[in-house]
């Protein structure tokens, strides 16, 4: 791809700015994974409650529910792309301001929603909405937060800043399963299915207005700053800038595969085929969340010495050949508990090893006139196909095969692709530092 525009890179020297500027970026993220934890967690329970007309069963309201979860992914690449293009023309800050509002009033309102009891058919009709708006400020939101994360941060760190962005993913889905945790253990089953499910949406308001608050006191980075004074920016042609959006799709397609296979879809795939309970999916789930937090900011850090691709190769290489021992052990009830738990730790923990690096990687492959759109078009549709169709091919896939490992088949596959995709060579350009 062409070299950047003249002082594209530039970076701040006071130290505060990148701080406010990685908080701001981070949170935006920790709600966005927040409510797409908690949707996944309570996914049988919302199946119940939106699904399941009279004469229905189970299986199908599961599938139809996943499927509400794939849409919204599938809007994600439509946001990144209309709101790349604002942020990549008016600005990072304004169009993250958007995105937040859009993405608060989304989740909050799922909270309030009337059921099938309520209102019948209409009920999974205003689901779905809300569903798509959310995939539409999500797909905003990552080529905002991760051009504001490595453009402030300071040279050789991108790695590190960029790593913020998947510990936020982390500690979102780590928030959502103990807030589902902690009601599964406050409240009754008839509870928690009739209005308990709804309070983790709700406690997104004041999540998001406390995000809207940061931001709204952010600074534009000095990249676009600087792109902003030139007369006549450059921009790549958009046949280059469309190969290194499928590159990038191609490289970070296990890490989204993988991690929601093992940190979102885990809960729902232990209860309807190893007919563990709620408490002990959610259990697993935070171990799996544990493993992939823990490893996230050092692969960041890692990268910024050895290259972006090295850490992440190795991630993808781990899963493909330990994905099915990892799930086999967990199948099988002669395992010890200690031996499960470390099991879902570690699948966690290697699916940070692509995590970390991921966003600098992707945000080195585009200069700063398209870089919020194309990093944000990149991870947007890898994450459609791969993380938002997660639960719904596998649960059907699993219906109608029988197959209990299919699984870890998804992941296996889906990384063997990423490292084939990180071991194609790119001509590094002025923007790259790995």
């Amino acid at each position: 791809m062409g070299a950047p525009a003249h002082g594209s890179d530039l970076r701040t020297d006071r130290p505060e700015r990148s701080r406010r500027a990685l908080v701001a970026g981070s949170v935006g993220n920790f709600i966005e994974w927040y409510e797409f934890g908690v949707y996944g967690y309570f996914a049988t329970v919302i199946a119940a409650r939106f699904f399941t007309p009279e004469g229905g069963s189970e299986a199908e309201a599961l599938v139809r529910t996943y499927a509400s979860f794939a849409l919204a992914f599938f809007f994600r690449p439509v946001g990144a792309a209309l709101f790349g293009r604002l942020g990549d023309r008016v600005g990072r800050r304004p169009v993250l301001v958007l995105v937040i509002v859009l993405m608060t009033a989304a989740t909050t309102l799922i909270g309030v929603l009337p059921t099938y009891d309520t209102v019948g058919p209409l009920a999974p009709w205003l689901l779905t909405l809300l569903r798509v708006v959310q995939g539409l400020s999500a797909g905003g939101e990552f080529g905002g937060a991760v051009s504001v994360m490595t453009e402030f941060a300071p040279p050789g760190r991108r790695g590190l800043y960029g790593s913020w962005q998947s510990f936020t993913v982390a500690l979102g889905l780590l928030g959502g399963a103990g807030a589902a945790a902690l009601l599964a253990t406050l409240l009754t089953e008839a509870q928690l299915n009739s209005w308990g499910w709804r309070l983790p949406f709700l406690l997104t308001l004041p999540l998001g207005l406390g995000a809207l608050w940061l931001r709204l006191r952010l600074d534009e980075t000095p990249s676009f700053q600087a792109l902003r004074e030139e007369l006549r920016p450059e921009r790549p042609p958009g046949r280059e800038v469309a190969k290194a959006i499928a590159l990038g799709a191609g490289r970070v397609m296990g890490w989204a595969a993988a991690g929601y296979t093992f940190l979102v879809v885990l809960p729902s795939y232990l209860q309807s085929s190893l007919n563990a309970s709620f408490q002990q999916a959610l259990v697993a789930t935070v171990l799996a969340n544990l493993g992939f937090a823990v490893t996230i900011i050092p692969a960041g850090l890692l990268s910024d010495r050895v290259g972006r691709r090295p850490v992440m190769l190795t991630g993808a290489l781990l899963v493909t050949v330990l994905a099915v021992p990892l799930l086999n052990l967990l199948q099988d009830a002669g395992t010890s508990a200690a031996s499960k738990s470390a099991a879902v730790f570690a699948a966690g923990a290697i699916v940070g090893l692509m995590a970390g690096p991921g966003p600098a990687m992707l945000s080195e492959m585009f200069p700063t006139s398209v870089r919020y759109t194309g990093l944000g078009l990149a991870y947007a549709l890898s994450n459609a196909v791969f993380s938002g169709c997660a639960g719904l091919i596998i649960t059907e896939s699993v219906r109608r095969t029988g197959s209990v490992d299919i699984p870890a088949y998804y992941a296996a596959v889906t990384c063997a692709v990423s490292a084939l995709a990180l071991l194609t060579p790119r001509k590094k350009r002025a923007h790259d530092e790995s």
